[in-house]
């Protein structure tokens, strides 16, 4: 068991399966049968390919016979979100009135996984539209946070987050428009990158209509897994350029380093919005980590930090108004729509000339933002001001919800403004991990990763080693 291949991580994998040392078939055939062991209980996947991933790692066990070029993901199992197209499956998105419509082509980012040779072994769990903090819907149920049943794993990528935490796969496909990689990573204990909007190239050839400004600008997808090395190999093949998405820039994965590149600046919060002790306690053994690397580390606090905090609610809500309300109370269930409601009740009600406004307040942040990266290249901050939330807290009316924002605003903030964000574990906190998270400027990913594996390299966590599952 402790060298079952569904232990291993994807670099692992791919190296041993392009030598011959271990064939696909094996890596895949152990990760489904981890899934048999583990979904019934924790359900993270909404469907398994068992026969079809089989057989595509025969065909990729084929092509090493054969000498063929391989890439970099060639012959590895992965999942795929239930929010983005798999072609002749369903993109459900966790609505039921969605159960049927099937996809006729792959959305750009899982083309390019399996351009790269990954095999996808299965579907994760979503909630409704991919639009709550927390991880169930009607259509597929709940999936369960594996530490403690009572916490959320997090959303919208829970069940990405709960996949490659039990080993279903060392690579999992998720998006992020408000934290919904970071978020689900830093419950569940695994790595997470929301990349810079425009570095990963996305669309849904299934969707009914372009998804609005404001979306567009916030939302990326990424990857999710046990280690940061594999999400610089997960980001490295989903970020090849795609003609169906017109955001998609050509910016270089790494950038020529520099001495000022070794500075960061920590943040724990505002006056008005605290960290958690836990949290604070994660991200000052982090720092110390850092200053040991030979970082210089200094207490900094991001410009505007509640402004683009507010922004998130005043351009994505206000937009959600017009392009989703319907469709929420049309085909949602009761979770989502109620999630909803209290949403709207903090949101600002913005008419034509005052969502203008925002939107130019955002550039006029960002551009705040981008000045204080020229000074502190990396940016120390939690992912989310408290631990991981009890089940179903946003379900308990507009008063629980503003705690919900209060403690997400470190991911909306960021997410508006399309910066890219690293989750990564570095302990445990009342049962639950904890983690800190990594912000950059605009396709500065290198620095992100490169921080975030010194911290892990210190912290020396494995979420395998602390499931008892």
């Amino acid at each position: 068991m402790s060298n079952a291949l569904w232990r291993w991580n994807a670099l692992d994998l791919a190296r041993a399966i392009r030598s011959g040392e271990i064939s696909s078939r094996e890596a895949v055939q152990s990760c489904l049968d981890r899934a048999g062991e583990v979904n019934p209980v924790f359900n993270p996947l909404t469907e398994l390919y068992a026969g079809q991933a089989l057989r595509a790692a025969d065909a990729a066990d084929a092509a090493v016979r054969a000498g063929r070029g391989l890439g970099i993901l060639h012959g590895v199992p992965v999942t795929i979100k239930a929010n983005a197209d798999l072609a002749g499956t369903a993109t459900t998105n966790g609505v039921t009135a969605y159960r049927d419509l099937i996809a006729h082509e792959n959305n750009p980012a899982v083309d390019n996984w399996i351009r790269a040779g990954a095999v996808v072994i299965g579907r994760t769990n979503v909630p409704a539209f991919s639009w709550r903090w927390f991880s169930d819907n009607d259509l597929h149920g709940r999936t369960l946070n594996p530490f403690d049943a009572a916490r959320t794993p997090g959303g919208s990528s829970g069940g990405a987050a709960v996949a490659a935490a039990l080993g279903i796969g060392p690579l999992a496909h998720g998006s992020d428009q408000g934290g919904s990689i970071r978020y689900p990573a830093y419950a569940c204990g695994v790595a997470g990158l929301r990349p810079s909007q425009g570095r990963v190239p996305g669309y849904n050839a299934s969707q009914l209509s372009e998804r609005p400004v404001a979306s567009q600008l916030a939302a990326t997808q990424g990857p999710l897994a046990r280690s940061v090395a594999d999400l610089r190999l997960g980001l490295a093949a989903m970020s090849a350029g795609d003609s169906r998405d017109p955001w998609w820039v050509p910016a270089p994965l790494a950038f020529a380093s520099a001495a000022a590149e070794r500075r960061v600046a920590l943040f724990t919060g505002t006056a008005q919005w605290r960290a958690d002790p836990a949290v604070a306690d994660a991200l000052q053994r982090a720092a110390g980590w850092l200053q040991d690397a030979g970082y210089i580390v200094e207490a900094a606090e991001p410009p505007q930090f509640d402004a683009a905090a507010r922004l998130w609610l005043d351009v994505l809500m206000n937009e959600a108004a017009g392009s989703m309300r319907r469709e929420i109370e049309r085909a949602g269930d009761r979770a989502i729509q109620n999630a909803y409601q209290s949403m709207v009740a903090h949101t600002p009600q913005r008419d034509k000339d005052g969502f203008i406004q925002a939107m130019a307040m955002r550039t006029t942040i960002l551009r705040e933002w981008g000045r204080f990266f020229d000074r502190y290249p990396v940016l120390l901050m939690p992912v989310s001001f408290a631990l991981p939330f009890p089940v179903d807290l946003d379900q308990q009316g507009p008063d629980a919800m503003a705690d919900i924002l209060r403690a997400q605003s470190p991911l909306v903030s960021t997410a508006i403004l399309g910066l890219p964000g690293l989750s990564v574990p570095v302990g445990m906190a009342d049962g639950v991990p904890v983690g800190v998270q990594v912000v950059a400027g605009r396709f500065r990913e290198d620095l992100c990763l490169a921080v975030g594996e010194d911290i892990e390299a210190r912290a020396g966590w494995s979420v395998l080693d602390r499931l008892t599952v």
